[in-house]
């Protein structure tokens, strides 16, 4: 154990950071100093610091994943000081349990978890992987614009006595239908202006979408993107996200660590010889955890075994081992899951849960290569 590391807790918000530092021997934190917002009052904080323990001193500073990100870390990292980002949900005490909560506290619990190692540090992506993240997530806030502005539309038809009887909505009819109503005065510029709005986000997804293709054809991410839409519902927005997401999946040491980081994994609650199992823990990666979810529901319906035209296409150019393993995933998922609802009797979200966290081992399998 290193005695001359001093541990820097950061309670960090957007315009103020909370600072105090901690050593491993230490039952409680010093030096608490409140700065505005800037990695330059930090670097001051250290400067200070020195003039204490001694120009020798190691620091680590850490501060948890918020609404920073990774800018503190680099800022840091650039001036050759040691930087953790923790994730909450592993620290040595939970926040959100405690009834008292002030910056204060909250940075001597960061510092306190430093010094004792009772924390898991977020994995921090490359350059390239962050900006792919950040256009995917980009691209699916206009996705939920799109979504917003279609709920809008029906609303308005409902409220001036319109109802399609066709099909399906957003369908090409019936948006040809909605071109041709004819409301009077201004009713008729309210609905032109909605199916404008409805018309600019379809087309700028459109364009987003093929961005995407073209950034999943990248040398980086053509073998893994290409390997993870074997899988039923993984199609390449949904890989791409995963991979940019994730980074490396050698950091998770087996399937079931993989589906705890993203929440899969069921909670539980015991004491003495009562057992009570929870809902899923949906701690760590909120953007994979809801993709798979969403990939899970491919898994509801069709034939077990049966394998579309559009899969087919998806699987052409990878190994046979990398096909095979797809395939006996897609098989048993859809299995598994026709069992759980129709001969157990769970519920349907129950069981897509399931299956989403099933997915998520076969998913960690294929990108470790524990395919045999």
């Amino acid at each position: 154990m290193n005695y001359n590391t001093v541990y820097v807790g950061m309670d960090v918000h957007k315009e103020s950071f909370t600072l105090c530092s901690c050593k491993y021997e230490d039952e409680k934190a010093s030096h608490y100093q409140r700065t505005p917002a800037s990695y330059k009052n930090v670097l001051r904080y250290l400067a200070f610091l020195r003039t204490i323990y001694g120009e020798d001193t190691r620091f680590v500073c850490g501060y948890e994943a918020g609404c920073l990100g990774y800018s503190l870390y680099h800022q840091l990292e650039n001036f050759n000081v040691e930087c953790v980002i923790l994730a909450p949900t592993t620290m040595l005490e939970q926040r959100s349990k405690r009834r008292i909560k002030t910056d204060k506290r909250d940075a001597e619990i960061i510092a306190r978890s430093l010094a004792q190692h009772n924390y898991s540090p977020v994995h921090i992506p490359t350059e390239t992987d962050n900006q792919t993240k950040e256009f995917i997530r980009m691209r699916d806030d206009h996705k939920a614009e799109l979504k917003k502005i279609k709920q809008q539309i029906l609303s308005f038809c409902l409220r001036q006595g319109y109802q399609y009887d066709g099909s399906g909505n957003w369908t090409a009819k019936h948006v040809k239908w909605l071109r041709s109503l004819k409301p009077a005065g201004l009713y008729k510029e309210i609905l032109d202006e909605y199916l404008l709005t409805y018309t600019i986000l379809t087309d700028k997804l459109n364009r987003l979408d093929q961005r995407i293709e073209e950034l999943a054809s990248k040398e980086e991410y053509k073998e893994s993107v290409s390997k993870l839409t074997c899988f039923l519902g993984i199609k390449t927005h949904t890989a791409l996200s995963v991979i940019v997401e994730v980074g490396d999946f050698q950091r998770f040491v087996s399937a079931r660590k993989f589906a705890g980081y993203l929440g899969l994994v069921p909670g539980q609650h015991s004491s003495g010889d009562d057992r009570n199992g929870l809902g899923i823990t949906k701690a760590g990666n909120t953007h994979v955890r809801r993709l798979l979810v969403e990939s899970a529901q491919s898994y509801t319906r069709g034939k077990i075994g049966y394998k579309s035209r559009v899969l087919r296409s998806r699987q052409a150019g990878n190994s046979p081992q990398v096909i095979n393993y797809a395939d006996r995933a897609n098989e048993r998922l859809r299995r598994r899951y026709y069992k759980m609802v129709l001969k157990d009797g769970k519920k349907y979200n129950i069981a897509k849960t399931a299956i989403a966290r099933e997915l998520a081992c076969f998913i960690w399998g294929m990108m470790t290569d524990n395919i045999y």
